[in-house]
């Protein structure tokens, strides 16, 4: 149970795993600190960094007088510190001025709930990524995570309940959190809850992989919400389905939302299809670095009889969701049936590590490079390397990437959206044609100007590419067009000021 606490001040709150800044200690500059010097590292400088996306966009579009906080973890030992050095309430000089309550969950419980359960557990059910005749394997080490998961979340709980003032609005984002709502609702039956899933939900049958208290408690937890969120109306229906199965809920239509009742209380399923920032994108892709990452690829990629080879991009994080060998398959499927395209094409892939603490991300990691050297040794020539891979992560690199893609392969085996599909066709400078997975939460919005694949057919992604790489200019241009107008429909701004105005219409 959540301790109820003195009611604070903040009229809407979010809470998040990762925060709007994170910190790093930079031992190259002067300590600060506190003056006590009972810890080493409290005389060491920490810098900080200032993340982007739908949540700073929101949070900064309403205003400083809507009395907003923003909880989140302390992810790393410099985060840990830096609320050590605030008492939890960030430096405000730090957070652009944003409210931000950073926890100090000890490292054990973190590496629990975050690693143990919400990344190798949740993340593989919801992207339905196990290999079933060997995982998951739900033992001792399961429930002594889930323990950690528990006390996570009610940690959120117990901050949230004790920053929010009578009847404010709060937004719980993602898996991370999924018990917080149900946790805030008992405490805090005043507030208008939201909880929001920025992953693709299972089907009921995968989704019931999961040991049946814990799959309970899950569901439970996010209908402890007003109103739960989802990317696509795929995902929102597919929890409406879990629900019946596992809980015996019903699950009716108000409008053009689906409405779960359970236990006395009802959650209202609302569909946010998160868009790219254009105007952002737009003016950070014209840069002068990004320009000079341009003239860096374009050296690399080379021409074949004075004329530019032509770029199938793909930018992701070697997570196991994206489907970057079977990618590198297809492309290799490509150049092997259509010798056509051998020295006149280059596939860019940009695949920046994730992960590395996951033994099973580190392997994944590897099998890209190993795929992609095979690729070049086999059909790589003195002037021409088939596929040239970046592991190190540079945006100014990947913007320049979209700018000059012909082709753009967007393959997951599931994803929640994935906003590379959208991003590329915002920044595209002759137009590009996208090869997209079905299982793409993006494929609901983009599918019509879109290449579509099965993101497990290896030779239909291969024809898919091309279908792509014979397309005109004029088709190129035009599907571009189309598709940067849909990408854009709802940038992260309206994204987040929808799903608060939605809660702020819930009486309670």
């Amino acid at each position: 149970m959540v301790a109820a606490a003195a009611e604070g001040q903040a009229r809407v709150l979010v809470a998040s795993n990762r925060g709007p800044v994170s910190y790093s200690f930079d031992d190259s500059a002067p300590g600060t600190g506190r003056k006590s010097g009972d810890s080493a590292s409290e005389s060491r400088a920490l810098t900080v960094k200032r993340g982007g996306g739908g949540l700073v966009s929101g949070l900064s579009a309403i205003g400083s007088d809507a009395d907003a906080i923003w909880v989140c973890a302390a992810l790393s030992d410099g985060d840990r510190e830096a609320a050590r050095r605030s008492n939890g309430r960030l430096e405000t000089t730090d957070t652009a001025g944003q409210t931000v309550r950073m926890l100090e969950i000890p490292a054990g419980v973190f590496a629990g709930a975050y690693n143990g359960i919400a990344n190798s557990v949740l993340w593989f059910v919801h992207h339905m990524l196990y290999q079933t005749p060997v995982e998951p394997s739900f033992d001792a080490q399961f429930f002594e995570e889930w323990e950690a998961y528990e006390s996570y979340n009610k940690a959120f709980a117990d901050a949230l309940a004790a920053e929010a003032a009578h009847n404010a609005v709060v937004l719980v984002q993602d898996y991370h959190l999924s018990l917080v709502p149900a946790l805030l609702r008992e405490a805090r039956p005043d507030l208008r809850i939201g909880h929001f899933s920025h992953t693709p939900w299972a089907p009921p049958d995968y989704f019931a992989m999961l040991p049946d208290a814990e799959a309970e408690r899950l569901l439970r937890g996010i209908l402890g919400a007003d109103r739960a969120g989802f990317l696509t109306s795929r995902w929102a229906q597919a929890f409406a389905d879990c629900c019946v199965r596992v809980l015996g809920a019903t699950v009716s239509r108000d409008g053009d939302e689906l409405q779960i009742d359970h236990d006395g209380g009802t959650t209202r399923l609302g569909v946010h299809a998160l868009g790219a920032d254009g105007e952002f994108l737009n003016e950070r892709a014209h840069r002068s670095d990004v320009d000079e990452r341009i003239g860096q690829l374009r050296a690399q990629i080379g021409e074949v009889q004075g004329v530019a080879r032509r770029t199938v991009v793909r930018v992701d994080r070697t997570e196991l969701s994206k489907n970057i060998v079977r990618g590198l398959y297809a492309f290799r499927r490509l150049l092997a049936d259509h010798p056509e395209w051998r020295e006149r094409v280059v596939h860019l892939a940009f695949a920046y590590p994730s992960r590395q603490d996951l033994a099973i991300y580190r392997d994944y990691t590897d099998e890209v490079a190993r795929v992609a050297e095979e690729i070049n040794s086999a059909f790589g020539r003195p002037d021409w390397t088939p596929v040239i891979l970046h592991v190190q992560d540079d945006f100014p690199r990947s913007l320049a990437a979209y700018r000059i893609a012909d082709v753009a392969l967007v393959n997951p085996i599931r994803d929640g959206m994935n906003l590379v599909a959208k991003e590329v066709p915002v920044v595209s400078d002759e137009g590009c044609a996208l090869v997209l997975s079905r299982e793409s939460g993006a494929a609901a919005e983009l599918a019509g100007d879109s290449y579509m694949v099965n993101p497990f057919d290896v030779e239909g992604t291969a024809r898919a590419l091309a279908d792509a790489l014979r397309a005109t200019e004029a088709e190129k241009k035009t599907r571009t067009q189309r598709l940067a107008a849909a990408a854009t429909a709802l940038p992260p701004t309206d994204w987040f000021l929808g799903q608060l105005e939605a809660l702020k219409q819930i009486a309670r």
